[in-house]
Parts: C-alpha cells; structure tokens; sequence
C-alpha cells in the first residue's frame, strides 16, 4: 500500500510541484486506490464520475469523517454534519452570502476600495509580489472588515492563523496554538456583539436560533474558526493562480484585458485547471462499492477535486489553461449540499480584484528573473508572483 508521500512526493502541506501526472496515473490505473495518509488508511478517489457519486451521496458517504482531521482544530461545524443538522446550521450564515447580496449594497465598492487601497502600497514601484502583497492580505481583509466587521489592520494575523490551522496535518501543534490564539482574539469580540448586535456574521450567530435554542460560546467560536480560513484561503489561491495562468501567456492577459467579459471565463477555468482546495474526506456508514472496489464501512475516503477536474473523461485536453473552455461541472467548490456557501463571494472577490489590477498596472508582466511556480497538494497556488509594470506617478 503506497503512502501519501511515496505517490506525490511530500505531504498534504509540502509544495509539490506537480501532482497531476500521478492522478492521470490513478485514474487510468487505480481510481479508487487504498493508500496511507496521515490519519491512517483511506481510499483515495481520482475520476470525475466517481468523485460525483461521493459527493452526491451523504447517506453512503458521509462528512463526518472531518472530525477525524480539520475537525480536531476547528470544532463541531457544518464540516461534519449531514442531513437536517447540517442544513439548519448552513441556514445561519447562507443569506449573508448569496448573489443577491453580493450584488446589493456597499459590498461591491468596498471590495473594489480595498483591491484599489492594496494597490497603492507599491503602485509607484513598478514591480511587486502580487502574491505576498495583494493575494495574500486582500480576500482576508475584505471578509475581516465587511463580514466580520473587524480592523482591517489584523487582516493578516487572519491569514496566517488561517495557514496554521489546516497544517493540522503536518503540525498539529501549530494547528492548535492558531484555533487557541483565534478564540482568545473573539471571545471579548463575542461578548461585545451578544450585548450590542450588529449586522456582521458574528452578530449574526450570537442572535440565531437553532431548534429555539441559542448556540453555545464553543458553537460560535467553532463556526469563527471555520469562517477564518473560509474568508482567506480559497479567493487568496484562485487569484494566486489566475494571475499566474494570464501572465504565463501574454496572449492571455491581453485578451482579458480587451474583452471583459472573459474575466468570468479565466476565473471558472482557473477553478478547473488548479482547484484551490484539493481534497475533500468524507466516511463510508457502511459497506459500499465504488466503481470496481468494494468499501468497507467506516473508512476514509478523500475525493480529489483537482483530478476530477482534470480528468480527460470530462474535459478534452485538460492540463491547458483555455479562456475558452466549458467549464461547467467542474468540482472546485464540491458538489451537493456540502458545495461550498462562500463561491458566490470567492467569484466577486476574483472577478473585481483581477479588473483593479488590470486597470492599475499597465504594461503588466511576469518578472522571469524569479522562477515562480504553481505548488501544494492538499491546496495549490504560487507562493510567489512576482511582476513588472509601468509605475504611476502619485499624486
């Protein structure tokens, strides 16, 4: 039985380089394949239709195997629950993240003010690390002050907590320290918003209801330590990567840059071509088959979004990036009642960052003295992203 690092070469969290020639392997292969990770056996699952089917079925399949993992550090949240648990907790926070009011109100403006605010930091250079200083600080900083409605200046003390929590993996007590140091941070936050609400999510689930109870201090912090990482890391690695795709060709970003429309396209195909999350776990209730292999019950069983995404079955030619793809069914935010309640904002979050910086930074390029790549496993994106452009002169 392989492990992890023997099929891929590093561990959940190590920056591999390039996972996607093992997955073509599995798929073709092996696609439900037994291997061992670090929470012990689980069966790992590459092809599209077969990732489907799990992600269809929380009867057979179920998300309770994340207390097993990222449940440890997070708490009980809407992670692990299923059926009508699970959909009256997903209730609290889903109004505040539809189309509807992604679209309404200030927040459109305010998520372009702080992509444009950002951009001034280094406008004047002429060159920059768009991923140290803009993916990085900017999906946190918007759901730190609109959602969370707290200092944008503590936006980046978010994301590293965010980062340390899903290492439980590799660093369980890096994991830890972030979900302690999370609570110590909201616990007087918490107690100002029980006494005085306001219109924020925390707000917001110290005055909700579930089955005519009020949820615990521990619920709510567990749903915060949830929302963290939720709020930075999927829109920080889908910039990351778009960026990355459009300035690896300049065809591409030029072609962005005159139609605009096509933004939408680079953002969907990018969710396609390198899904920010790569995994999803989810536990067998019972004995279950699984294309040709039969599944004991109560195993591990991770869905790799990533591969179903670039699974040839399903997408023609699919390790090219094309603005012109059909992309639809692609499985970055999962699938099913479990799919992710925060892609409409992700969506927005991309889409108007990726038209500020095209408008700010003119003549905009990939700086070839540095060798900038795509890495992760479990979550892939560059960890660098360093450009050239035209500076502006500040008035």
């Amino acid at each position: 039985m392989p492990t992890t690092v023997e099929l891929f070469g590093g561990t959940m969290m190590s920056p591999v380089p390039n996972p996607y020639p093992v997955y073509k392997r599995l798929r073709d292969e092996w696609p439900v394949a037994l291997v061992e990770g670090i929470f012990g056996q689980h069966y790992l699952v590459t092809r599209y239709e077969d990732v489907l089917t799990v992600l269809r079925d929380s009867e057979r399949f179920s998300s309770r195997a994340n207390a097993r993992g990222i449940g440890l550090v997070f708490g009980r949240t809407i992670l692990e629950m299923d059926g009508t648990e699970h959909i009256r907790h997903r209730r609290l926070i889903t109004p505040a993240l539809t189309p509807r009011a992604m679209t309404t109100g200030a927040l459109p403006d305010a998520i372009r003010a702080t992509a444009h605010d950002l951009i001034d930091r280094f406008v004047t250079r002429g060159e920059a690390d768009l991923v140290q200083e803009f993916t990085f600080l900017f999906p946190i900083s918007v759901f730190a002050e609109q959602f969370l409605q707290l200092p944008r200046e503590d936006a980046s003390r978010f994301h590293h907590w965010a980062l340390d929590l899903i290492s439980i993996s590799d660093d369980p007590p890096r994991a830890f320290a972030a979900a302690n140091a999370i609570v110590e941070y909201l616990k007087p936050v918490l107690e100002r918003r029980r006494r005085e609400p306001g219109e924020d999510l925390i707000s917001l689930l110290a005055t909700a209801r579930v089955d005519g109870e009020q949820l615990s201090d521990e619920e709510i912090l567990s749903f915060c330590r949830l929302l963290v990482p939720a709020g930075a890391e999927t829109t920080y690695r889908l910039l990351g990567s778009a960026l990355f795709a459009l300035l690896d060709d300049p065809s591409r970003l030029q072609e962005v840059t005159e139609h605009r429309a096509l933004l939408s396209n680079a953002i969907e195909e990018t969710l396609r071509w390198e899904s920010p999350v790569q995994y999803v776990t989810r536990e067998t209730t019972a004995e279950t088959v699984l294309g040709d292999t039969t599944i004991p019950p109560g195993m591990l069983v991770s869905v790799a979004l990533g591969s179903a995404n670039r699974d040839e079955r399903r997408y023609p030619d699919p390790d090219t990036f094309d603005l012109h793809r059909d992309t639809e069914g692609h499985v970055a935010f999962g699938f099913g009642r479990h799919y992710c309640a925060g892609s409409h904002l992700a969506r927005l979050e991309a889409r108007l960052a990726l038209e500020a910086l095209i408008e700010r930074l003119p003549d905009l390029v990939r700086d070839r003295r540095f060798d900038d790549k795509i890495v992760g496993l479990a979550f892939r994106s560059p960890d660098h992203l360093h450009v050239r452009f035209r500076a502006a002169t500040m008035v």
